[in-house]
């Protein structure tokens, strides 16, 4: 089985991922793959052809100067996502292939619902923060990021209200209500679906 877990920039979502993995449930970090993706030969190739030599530098690639350009340009971002997307979920199924003695497993993801990918889920958590919270947690992780900076990327994202009602699971991540109660009720839940199949 199959489980995404997905929430807005700041929500938590690596820290919740971390308990799955003490659990022993293997978490698929999609966006930290997609930087090792983005730098293979074959993948390089299609993202100089998109946006020019400017995009890498010293074989890295040039995330603020993309970044620039894809937040004002949505057919620049969709072709990005494009030659992202297909390598991305290639290297997901061999990933799953090699864990496939787990009981189900995570994919973690910012944009699940933004880019239907929801779909492929056997089931969806989402890792919900109030606002605040979330900008705080940014700027403590992200330094170098402005208030301004985080709102355009929070912009860009599905508000959680739409993202609870595709949701099968969330996790509120607020401070206020203890996280681990939360994780282990749907460990059990997803253990009991698993055995049920």
């Amino acid at each position: 089985m199959k489980v995404g877990i997905t929430g807005g920039i700041g929500s938590g979502k690596s820290t919740i991922c971390k308990v799955f993995q003490e659990l022993g449930i293997p978490v698929y970090e999609a966006d930290l793959r997609a930087k090792k993706i983005i730098v293979k030969n074959e993948v390089k190739n299609q993202v100089i052809n998109l946006f020019g030599n400017q995009a890498y530098i010293d074989d890295r690639l040039n995330r603020d100067y993309i970044a620039n350009i894809i937040f004002n340009d949505f057919e620049k971002r969709e072709a990005l996502n494009d030659i992202i997307h297909p390598a991305v979920a290639q290297d997901f199924n061999d990933w799953c292939n090699q864990h496939s003695e787990a009981p189900y497993l995570i994919k973690e993801a910012a944009l699940f619902f933004e880019t239907g990918s929801n779909l492929e889920m056997d089931k969806m958590i989402l890792v919900t923060a109030n606002h605040e919270e979330k900008i705080a947690r940014i700027l403590k992780r992200d330094p170098f990021r402005t208030v301004d900076e985080i709102l355009k990327i929070m912009s860009s994202q599905l508000p959680d209200e739409e993202k609870i009602r595709m949701a099968d699971f969330i996790i509120k991540n607020d401070n206020t209500t203890l996280i681990l109660p939360q994780i282990n009720k749907i460990h059990q839940e997803l253990l009991t679906l698993v055995n049920h199949k």
